[in-house]
C-alpha cells in the first residue's frame, strides 16, 4: 500500500508536466499548404520541406498527439469527478394518507425541486499501470514518427541524386554529340569531294542518331525523376524545381570515410529502440493483468438540497452523504489467471524478438559497411572509366579527322562512352543507396 500510495503521489505531481506536454503537442503549428510556383532547394532544404508537407508524417504526428490525449484521459479518470443534477417532481395535487392508531393522516405532496452535487473518485492498480502503458505508447508513436521521417529523408536524397546524375549524363552526352556531329559533317564533306566513302559517313550518322535517341531517353528519365521528387515533396506537377546542391557535394570522400568510421551503437538504432519499447509494453501488460486481482477503492461525497413548492412534504433525503467502498474480486473461474498467462507468453515472445534482432544488428551493420565500401570503390572506378572513355573518344575523333583512325574505331569509341555513362549512373545510384541505408541504420 505504501508503494501504491507513492505511485499515486508521483502521478499527481506529474500532472502539470502532462498537461504542458499535451498542450504543446496539440498546439504544434500545422504546415502551410500553399505551394509556390517554383522552388529552389538544396538537398537539406528539400528534405526539410518534404518532412513539413508529407501527409503520412502529419498522420504520425497526429498519432503522437492522440497518445498524449489518451494518457490524459487515463490520468483524469483517477482524479475527482464532479457531477451536478437538478430534478423537479410535480405530484399533480396528490396527497398521501397514513393510518396511525385508527386515525388517518393526510399528508400533502407538494412539488419539489432537488439540487444535487456528487464528487467521486476511484483508484485501482490497473488504472495506475494504464498511465505507464500510455507513456510507453507515446514513446512508440514518437519512434514511429522518427522512423518515417528517416525513411522520407533517405528517399528524398536518393531521388535528388537521381535527378543530378541524370542531368550530368545528359550534359556529357550533349558534349559527345556535338563532337560527333562535327565529325559527321566533315566526313560528309569528304564524301562529297570523293575523299571518303558514303559508308563511313552513314556509319557515323547512325552513331549520331543513336546518341540523340539516348539523350532524349535520358531527358525523359530526368523528367520522371523530377516527377518522383515532386511526389515526395508533395507539390503539384506544374511546380518548377531547381536543385542547388551539386552532385560532387553528395559524393565526397570525406563524408563516406566519416560514415564508414562512425562507431556503431545498437541503442541508437530506431528499430532496436522500438523493440525495446515493445518489451516494456509487454511487461506492463503482465502487471496490468496481475492487478485484476487487486482491490478497487472508491470515495464519493453527495450533497442534496431539496426545495418544496407548497405546504407539507417530508425531508427523507439527507443533505450530506459520504461513501467509501472497497471492492475485491474473489472468483472468476480462472479468467484472470488465464489473462496473466496470456500476457506472460506475449512478454516472452517480445523478449525473443528483441534478442534475435540484437544478434542480427551486428551482422547487418557489417553488411551495410561492406556494401557502402564496395559501392564507393565501384563509383571511383566507374568515374575513372568514364573520364578515360571520354578522353579516348576525343582522341579517336581527332585522329579520325586527320585520317589516322578508321570509322570503325570511332564507332567503337562512341559505344564505349555510352556504356561507361550507363554504368556510371548505376554506380552513383548504388553509392547513394548504400550511403542512406547506413545513415538510417546509425540514426544519423
Amino acid at each position: 500500500m505504501k508503494k501504491l500510495l507513492g505511485i499515486v503521489i508521483c502521478v499527481i505531481m506529474s500532472l502539470p508536466l502532462v498537461a504542458e506536454d499535451h498542450v504543446m503537442a496539440a498546439t504544434r503549428p500545422a504546415p502551410q499548404h500553399a505551394t509556390p510556383s517554383s522552388l529552389s532547394l538544396s538537398l537539406s532544404e528539400a528534405q526539410d520541406y518534404a518532412v513539413q508537407q508529407n501527409r503520412s508524417l502529419r498522420n504520425a504526428s497526429l498519432a503522437v498527439q492522440q497518445a498524449y490525449a489518451q494518457r490524459w484521459q487515463t490520468i483524469a479518470a483517477m482524479l475527482p469527478q464532479l457531477d451536478g443534477s437538478y430534478t423537479y417532481n410535480n405530484y399533480c395535487g396528490y396527497s398521501a394518507t397514513m393510518s396511525m392508531g385508527g386515525a388517518s393522516i393526510e399528508i400533502n405532496m407538494p412539488n419539489v425541486g432537488a439540487l444535487g452535487l456528487t464528487a467521486s473518485m476511484g483508484l485501482n492498480g490497473q488504472a495506475i499501470v494504464g498511465v505507464l502503458l500510455n507513456n510507453i505508447a507515446i514513446d512508440m508513436q514518437r519512434l514511429n514518427y522518427e522512423i518515417g521521417e528517416d525513411e522520407l529523408r533517405a528517399n528524398i536524397k536518393l531521388s535528388y541524386a537521381s535527378v543530378l546524375v541524370l542531368e550530368d549524363i545528359v550534359s556529357l552526352m550533349d558534349s559527345s554529340l556535338i563532337n560527333l556531329q562535327r565529325v559527321a559533317e566533315m566526313t560528309q564533306r569528304s564524301v562529297d569531294v570523293g575523299a571518303a566513302e558514303q559508308t563511313s559517313a552513314d556509319q557515323i550518322q547512325v552513331r549520331v542518331n543513336t546518341i540523340k535517341d539516348n539523350i532524349n531517353s535520358q531527358k525523359r528519365n530526368v523528367s520522371l525523376a523530377l516527377a518522383s521528387l515532386k511526389v515526395l515533396l508533395d507539390v503539384p506537377a506544374e511546380t518548377e524545381i531547381s536543385l542547388t546542391t551539386r552532385l560532387e557535394e553528395l559524393l565526397t570522400s570525406d563524408a563516406v570515410m566519416q560514415l564508414l568510421g562512425e562507431e556503431y551503437l545498437k541503442e541508437k538504432n530506431l528499430n532496436y529502440q522500438l523493440l525495446q519499447k515493445n518489451v516494456e509494453l509487454a511487461e506492463k501488460n503482465v502487471h496490468m493483468a496481475g492487478w485484476a486481482y487487486g482491490p478497487t477503492v472508491s470515495l464519493a461525497y453527495n450533497y442534496t438540497n431539496q426545495q418544496y413548492y407548497g405546504e407539507g412534504g417530508m425531508r427523507m433525503t439527507p443533505p450530506h452523504l459520504v461513501q467509501l467502498s472497497v471492492r475485491m474480486p474473489l472468483w472468476s473461474s480462472g479468467k484472470r489467471a488465464a489473462g496473466v498467462v496470456d500476457k506472460k507468453i506475449a512478454l516472452e515472445a517480445a523478449r525473443n524478438t528483441l534478442a534475435e534482432t540484437t544478434d542480427n544488428l551486428d551482422i547487418q551493420y557489417q553488411q551495410l559497411r561492406y556494401e557502402l565500401q564496395n559501392a564507393y570503390e565501384s563509383y571511383l572506378t566507374q568515374k575513372t572509366n568514364l573520364d578515360v572513355t571520354r578522353r579516348v573518344f576525343e582522341s579517336t575523333t581527332n585522329k579520325f579527322n586527320y585520317g589516322r583512325n578508321s570509322n570503325l574505331e570511332l564507332v567503337n569509341a562512341s559505344n564505349d562512352v555510352i556504356t561507361a555513362q550507363s554504368t556510371y549512373v548505376q554506380a552513383v545510384l548504388t553509392l547513394v543507396q548504400a550511403n542512406v541505408e547506413l545513415e538510417k541504420f546509425l540514426n544519423n
